[in-house]
């Protein structure tokens, strides 16, 4: 890439110094859904023992539930102090559910409200409130996407919520990161295939292929408004694909440290092989490959459009300007066709990101992602930073008001 200028320099090398604005409720759902006037409005959050944690808001002050004291303390306690009024909404409740124990993975139906009574989450929630706000420790995209069509609501999965996201990823403008978002999916729809290059410690270079089909590029970009049912999951700012078809190697980064190489095969990861770390890690991978192997189903290939600070949750790390992720797993939230019941058991009928960003996964780089429709391709990462033809797609309006003049 050429040398950088000084908006790369400030705000792509360096996004903490980009200025946000304090977080505001009100302009937040203002923003995203465009309310009604009337409309109803609640809070999911869930817990291992909803009951015991909900009522009478037991769990206020307690260190291990930082995602459900934020959602007390910035949604519930705004919403009854003031936003609702100011929005011409009504409601504002808080409920909670079972943990899920798993990244998109159905929610159970029983709910409790804060007076510890025991509802049902269609007949008391989906089929009552016009906008659904799920603030929870495990995403519930996939399940609220097709729960909102079945019940006709709208709503916002932010699951993993911390400061840093509460005074970034929530605290911008979501008309702006809809129409950044916009500018990168036209740049890259339709591409019929990409390889990504990653570059190990001991300079080896694996790549993977995958097949797009030509598929019109869809944007996670935070928008919701009107009367259609439709999810969005805060933060936004992505560009991503439904993988036909995909094969070659990539690296992972295991919870434990573990890394290692996955190889892929008709669109299914197939082996993992140890780089370093536990081998024990990578033999339970492979095990839970063998026993159900529409766990290691590639489901979404995706791309960053923010400039944002590193929250440590994937949830706001992935939609970060210059990184990519895939997922394997179910993908029918995204237009895919990757349903529950295809896996042999309900709890591994989950989406997991795999996110390769410098923070996440410091031990290897995305050295180079191009993409390509026909006889024409195009560059669109290197090492971590999105490429020129990138950059030139954000046009320059959109990156000169992330710092002050």
């Amino acid at each position: 890439m050429s040398t950088p200028s000084y908006l790369e320099e400030t705000i792509l090398l360096n996004p903490e110094k980009r200025v946000f604005p304090k977080f505001d409720l009100s302009h937040l759902l203002d923003t995203v859904f465009a309310p009604t006037q009337g409309c109803r409005v609640c809070i999911l959050v869930d817990f291992e023992s909803p009951l015991t944690w909900i009522k009478d808001f037991a769990f206020r002050g307690q260190d291990e539930f930082e995602v459900q004291n934020n959602a007390y303390h910035y949604f519930y306690e705004r919403l009854q102090s003031g936003v609702l009024e100011e929005l011409g909404m009504s409601g504002g409740e808080m409920f909670a559910y079972k943990y899920t124990y798993g990244s998109n993975l159905d929610l159970s139906d029983e709910v409790w409200d804060t007076d510890g009574n025991q509802l049902s989450l269609d007949r008391d929630i989906y089929s009552k409130y016009d906008i659904i706000l799920c603030i929870s420790t495990w995403s519930a995209t996939a399940p609220l996407t097709a729960k909102c069509k079945q019940f006709d609501f709208r709503g916002a999965t932010m699951h993993g919520m911390n400061d840093i996201i509460l005074s970034s990823g929530l605290a911008v403008n979501y008309q702006e990161v809809s129409d950044d978002a916009e500018k990168m999916r036209a740049a890259l729809t339709g591409a019929e295939s990409v390889e990504i290059d990653f570059e190990l410690e001991d300079g080896e270079i694996l790549t993977a292929w995958l097949d797009l089909g030509g598929q019109e590029a869809q944007k996670s970009h935070g928008l919701c408004r009107g009367t259609k049912p439709d999810i969005a999951n805060l933060p936004a700012g992505e560009v991503y694909f439904v993988p036909q078809d995909a094969r070659g190697k990539f690296p992972m980064k295991y919870e434990d440290g573990t890394l290692g190489v996955l190889d892929v095969v008709n669109r299914d990861v197939v082996k993992a092989t140890l780089i370093e770390g536990s081998q024990a890690t990578i033999d339970e991978h492979n095990a839970r490959l063998a026993d159900d192997p529409m766990t290691g189903t590639l489901g979404e290939l995706g791309f960053g459009t923010q400039v944002l600070p590193v929250s440590y949750q994937d949830i706001q790390d992935e939609k970060v300007l210059g990184t990519c992720h895939l997922a394997t797993g179910r993908d029918d939230h995204l237009g895919g066709d990757i349903i529950p019941e295809m896996f042999k058991k309900h709890e591994n009928s989950t989406h997991d990101d795999i996110l390769f960003a410098p923070h996440k996964t410091p031990n290897f780089n995305v050295k180079e992602v191009r993409m390509s429709w026909g006889d024409r391709s195009e560059v669109v990462i290197e090492n971590f930073r999105p490429s020129d033809y990138v950059m030139k797609a954000l046009c320059e309006k959109s990156l000169g008001e992330l710092v002050p003049a």
